[in-house]
């Protein structure tokens, strides 16, 4: 394996600067007449994601799709075939259509289920809120299923992995979303993976319920602990820029080379002094990249939120935009979303869902948690990502191996889940016990 072209030490003066940045700040800032109500703002919209205590443990799911000729040549947004005419062959089955203001399809829904396109035309389902993982994976098959039934006459498939398995990131053509056009030139700009991270990969993304605030920073913080485990044990991305990968864990590294302002950890989230007014200055102290604008829908803005708010209170929706434009490897909306895991086939998607929901669902593994991850500071967590990337199962995270601490969270998990349920995490456990990733499997 080669050595990381990220310098340890440069990774952690990013997060450092990140925590100068964040921490400077006082909330009655004199520039900034309506800070103190836009933290509070901000505040309200995570606290309107608190659940009524005992509610159902739900999950939702998100997987990413990269659309594939059956030789690996790249699909596009346009032309014939492309992602734009299978956007409007399933609207028959999801009525409810997204367009752009020139007409352009990009995205079709129905109730509990969103078929939205990322910058590459990326193909991802969104679905749920789940109470039970039979339903989930049901869902995600059902769409698959529709999916490939048009896809498969056009000599074209879906491919469940974590980066496109031919293609350079610059070689895809963007879709036509005005807000991605800014942001592939923004993020080209801030480092070399921005790039690569918008056009090149596919990701599952896991959300969690929270029925207090205490809860959700607990789970907050504790799955930031995990990320780097989760980002390993859904490693499933064999080629990069069309080559075979130089490290395990290209996700983590993409994400570390796209925006240090907006990726990673959030400063202090770690801390269990953190609190929802943190999380806001961290929001508000961020530069915006975009802002709604009559004109042009979305116009380019290189100003921190607090400055373009700073004298008047935000709305609901421009709270939602400015919350939707951090990257970090969890995010907070009004639910807890877990980001670091590949996209992956059905069966490993679903068992990496059932990992969360056995985890974070029981107080009991709450607890064993924080014994275990309590103390887990910043340094400690870029640590563990180098040394996971470069060693996967034999590298440490927090004074312990990868493999002792994956055996511990599946052991928790299946503690953590319904009897009925635990046949659904058995694809994951068995790559966790024979200490392989499927992007192992593939590179083999």
């Amino acid at each position: 394996m080669t050595a990381f072209p990220q310098p340890y030490a440069d990774t952690l003066s990013r997060i450092a600067a990140k925590e100068r940045r964040a921490t400077r700040e006082n909330p009655q800032r004199p520039d900034q007449p309506a800070r103190a109500s836009n933290i509070a703002a901000i505040v309200s919209f995570y606290e309107s994601g608190i659940k009524p205590s005992g509610a159902d443990e739900r999950i939702g799911i998100e997987l990413e799709h990269i659309i594939v000729h059956d030789d690996g040549r790249p699909v596009s947004y346009s032309g014939e075939h492309g992602v734009e005419e299978l956007l409007g062959l399933l609207v028959k089955e999801y009525p409810r259509t997204t367009c752009d203001p020139q007409g352009d399809l990009l995205g079709v829904a129905r109730p509990g289920e969103a078929v939205t396109i990322e910058p590459a035309a990326q193909l991802e389902l969104s679905a749920g809120p789940f109470s039970d993982l039979d339903t989930a994976r049901a869902a995600f098959l059902s769409f698959e299923q529709h999916v490939d039934a048009i896809l498969g006459p056009w000599g074209e498939r879906l491919c469940n992995v974590g980066y496109h398995p031919t293609a350079k990131a610059r070689s895809l053509e963007l879709i036509p979303k005005r807000r991605y056009q800014f942001m592939n030139m923004y993020l080209g700009e801030r480092d070399s993976e921005g790039v690569c991270m918008m056009r090149g990969s596919a990701s599952t993304q896991v959300s969690i319920d929270f029925v207090s605030v205490p809860d959700c920073l607990r789970k907050l913080r504790l799955a930031f602990s995990l990320c780097p485990l989760f980002a390993l044990m859904a490693d499933n991305a064999p080629m990069f820029e069309g080559q075979p990968r130089t490290h395990q864990m290209m996700r983590t590294s993409m994400w570390q080379h796209t925006d240090p302002d907006r990726c990673g950890l959030v400063p202090g989230a770690l801390d269990p002094a953190f609190t929802l007014e943190d999380y806001a200055s961290y929001i508000l102290d961020t530069p915006a990249i975009l802002v709604s604008c009559t004109t042009n829908q979305w116009c380019f803005e290189d100003r921190t939120f607090g400055q373009i708010y700073a004298n008047r209170t935000m709305t609901p929706a421009e709270v939602e935009h400015a919350v939707s434009m951090f990257f970090t490897d969890v995010r907070l909306k009004n639910y807890v979303e877990i980001r670091p895991a590949d996209s992956m086939p059905i069966p490993f998607a679903i068992a990496y869902a059932a990992l969360v929901k056995g985890v974070f669902y029981s107080d009991e593994n709450l607890e064993a948690l924080d014994e275990l991850l309590g103390t887990v500071t910043d340094e400690d967590y870029v640590a563990a990502q180098e040394s996971l990337m470069q060693n996967g199962y034999d590298g440490i995270i927090y004074g312990r191996t990868a493999a002792e601490l994956a055996d511990t969270v599946v052991a928790l998990a299946k503690q953590g889940l319904a009897q009925d349920e635990l046949g659904h995490l058995v694809p994951l456990e068995e790559l966790v016990s024979q200490r392989k990733t499927l992007a192992d499997l593939e590179s083999l």
